[in-house]
Formats: structure tokens, C-alpha cells, sequence
């Protein structure tokens, strides 16, 4: 029985979490090439440290921090722009999407198509974000909801495909 040894379920676990790292450090990246071209490579200032430090959390290599912190000060580098989506998911439950992007439709309509794919929709600005509080970068809900068990798998599915794209950086909720 070929492909059932020790070393090929090393190398498709090994596998799997290397896409996972890879994910989570092109959205540092972009995080920290944004704050950069905000504040023009200066790694005092405290926006750019608080996104290397977040970097730092998902153990993101020093170089790759130097290289996004370098492609993000760079005059010729693309502009990215941060948006909120709102939208209501299972339950009643309030979503805050925080994206960060080069092409403000190309990521309204992948948000868009994720939500519609679960059966969700875009909902006006500010009709969500009132069940929120803004703190420290951070949306915390005001009060929460609590979800039955099958809600909470439809929204739990819901935000792992929203993550899974490259353009949302994070996703609140006020569900319990």
C-alpha cells in the first residue's frame, strides 16, 4: 500500500499547516505594508508597531516583517484601503468585516458572494455596527445573542469562509 507511511502523513500534515502560515502571514503583511505607507517606514511610530507586534504573535519571521515594512514605504507601492462590511448572520446575529484591499469592488463582491453563498446579504453601513463598540482597533459587542446549536454552525462556517479570503483581515460578531 503505497502513500501510507509515517513520512507522507508528515509531509499532508506538514502540508496543511503550511498553507495555514502562509495565509495568516500575506494578511500581516498587507497589515504591515498598509500601516508603513501610513506613517512612511517608521517603525517607531505606533501604528506600524502594533501591527509587527501583532505580526509577531503568529510567529511571522523578522525578514518578512523587514520586507513588508520596506514594500509598504516604497514610493511606487500599491495603495491598499481598509473597509467595513456590515452584514446580519443566523440568529439575528450582528457581522463586522473588516477588509483590507488594492480593489474596493473586486472585495465588495467576494464579500458579497460569501455571504449570498450561505444565504446572507451586505447590510446598510452602520446597521450592524451599533451593536459594537470600537476599542483599541477592536470591535467588542455591546450586548450578544445567543444561538442555537445549528446557528452556530452555520455562522462558525460562515466566518471560516470569510477568513479564507485574502482580502478580510478580521471578523466580529456578537453572537454567544
Amino acid at each position: 500500500m503505497s502513500g501510507h507511511n509515517k513520512w507522507s502523513k508528515i509531509k499532508h500534515k506538514k502540508a496543511g499547516t503550511d498553507a495555514a502560515k502562509s495565509k495568516i502571514f500575506s494578511k500581516m503583511a498587507k497589515l504591515i505594508s498598509t500601516a508603513s505607507k501610513q506613517v512612511n517606514g517608521d517603525t517607531t511610530s505606533p501604528i506600524l508597531r502594533a501591527a509587527i507586534d501583532k505580526a509577531r504573535e503568529y510567529n511571522m519571521p523578522a525578514d518578512n516583517i523587514e520586507r513588508a515594512v520596506k514594500k509598504g514605504s516604497e514610493a511606487d507601492s500599491q495603495q491598499l484601503e481598509a473597509i467595513t462590511y456590515e452584514s446580519y448572520g443566523p440568529g439575528g446575529s450582528a457581522l463586522v468585516i473588516e477588509a483590507l484591499t488594492a480593489n474596493r469592488n473586486k472585495a465588495a463582491q467576494e464579500v458579497k458572494f460569501i455571504l449570498s453563498k450561505n444565504g446572507f446579504q451586505l447590510a446598510a453601513p452602520g446597521s450592524a455596527t451599533w451593536a459594537f463598540s470600537k476599542e483599541n482597533g477592536s470591535w467588542n459587542p455591546n450586548t450578544t445573542i445567543p444561538l442555537s446549536e445549528e446557528d452556530e454552525k452555520v455562522l462558525e462556517k460562515l466566518i471560516e469562509e470569510l477568513e479564507d479570503n485574502d482580502e478580510v483581515q478580521e471578523v466580529y460578531t456578537n453572537a454567544e
